[in-house]
């Protein structure tokens, strides 16, 4: 390669080195400069994203606080028994009519048979029950119903209430 080039004319020299360098310029601008520069592109977006989303949440902050003390008061305040909370929820969603059988298991706990229950309902009791009165799933059985349509199942649930 250093015979081919010590060959050449001043000119042509002067050309492939120009040529070299022009080349070497354009690699470390494609393969080094592009990639941190659009990285860095990047990282300023996704912090402008994060800012505004935070900026977003910092009013529903206050909101989250205040509900969660409502809400924490309502369950205190509440001396319903499960059985009670059970039935009066269930009728609220339309569930009473898939109910077979229900059996409070301790001061805070019932147990509750579903038949034919469609399993979008029962999750969002489910997710009441906890929300309004912080009741969870301590032990549960979930099977496909017999003879029923698509998403309807038999559940039997053991629920607690959290003191």
């Amino acid at each position: 390669m250093k015979d081919w080039f010590e060959s050449l004319q001043s000119r042509e020299r002067q050309f492939v080195t120009v040529g070299a360098a022009a080349v070497a310029v354009a690699l470390f601008y494609a393969l080094v400069w592009m990639p941190l520069d659009n990285g860095h592109t990047t990282l300023l977006a996704n912090i402008a994203n994060w800012e505004r989303s935070l900026a977003e949440l910092r009013p529903l902050k206050g909101l989250l606080s205040a509900s969660g003390n409502a809400s924490a008061a309502q369950r205190s305040g509440t001396q319903q028994t499960p059985v009670v909370i059970v039935d009066q929820t269930l009728r609220a969603r339309g569930l009473d009519r898939s109910l077979k059988r229900s059996q409070p298991t301790t001061r805070n706990g019932i147990r509750v048979e579903f038949e034919s229950v469609p399993f979008d309902d029962l999750v969002l009791w489910l997710g009441d029950l906890s929300k309004e009165y912080a009741m969870h799933v301590s032990s549960g059985s979930l099977s496909t119903a017999s003879r029923a349509g698509p998403g309807l199942i038999n559940a039997t649930l053991t629920l607690e209430r959290l003191p």
